[in-house]
């Protein structure tokens, strides 16, 4: 997707969920203000979705990443928490409502031979009894947090633990 053909309202609202994201990396805001000039690959974004004692997270094992938060690209027309929630509903069958803050925007290249593009992450906290409805052949399910797990994006570990601590921290939970 060419930055000029998409719509204004979703590039605004990259802007303003990169901007309220609890974390960022990557220099991901000043990534975003200079792709406003040119082309630009299409949006990514994912959900981090909780259990309530926020000791789980809901993983997705995609076929050459490996484990995941439930994601992918923001389609045409649709903003990036839009897109979140609309992948975390195909890859998951799950339907929570997203918290208010993003979690963090990154910079990063989802396929070797692509380019990087930013990506959004939201979060969600839902009771560990909620079904899962998994994509086919994509795997999905609940990963300790104070475990690791294998994915080509081997930070994203440590960041989805920090995001989980800054949630305790907001709901009182230290």
């Amino acid at each position: 997707m060419i930055r000029n053909v998409v719509d204004e309202r979703v590039f605004e609202a990259a802007v303003v969920d990169s901007q309220r994201a609890v974390a960022e990396f990557d220099g991901a805001r000043q990534w975003l203000a200079s792709a406003r000039q040119g082309p630009m690959e299409p949006l990514a974004a994912e959900v981090w979705v909780f259990d309530e004692d926020l000791a789980r997270v809901v993983l997705v094992k995609h076929r050459w990443r490996g484990w995941v938060p439930p994601g992918g690209k923001v389609e045409a027309g649709e903003t990036p928490r839009e897109g979140a929630s609309r992948e975390l509903f195909e890859e998951a069958g799950l339907q929570p409502k997203l918290l208010s803050e993003p979690a963090s925007v990154a910079v990063r290249s989802f396929h070797p031979d692509w380019p990087v593009t930013l990506g959004l992450s939201y979060a969600s906290v839902v009771d560990v009894a909620t079904p899962f409805v998994a994509e086919a052949g994509q795997p999905v399910a609940w990963m300790r947090l104070d475990e690791g797990w294998e994915s080509c994006f081997p930070d994203d570990v440590a960041r989805i633990r920090k995001h989980a601590a800054w949630i305790a921290g907001q709901m009182g939970r230290h």
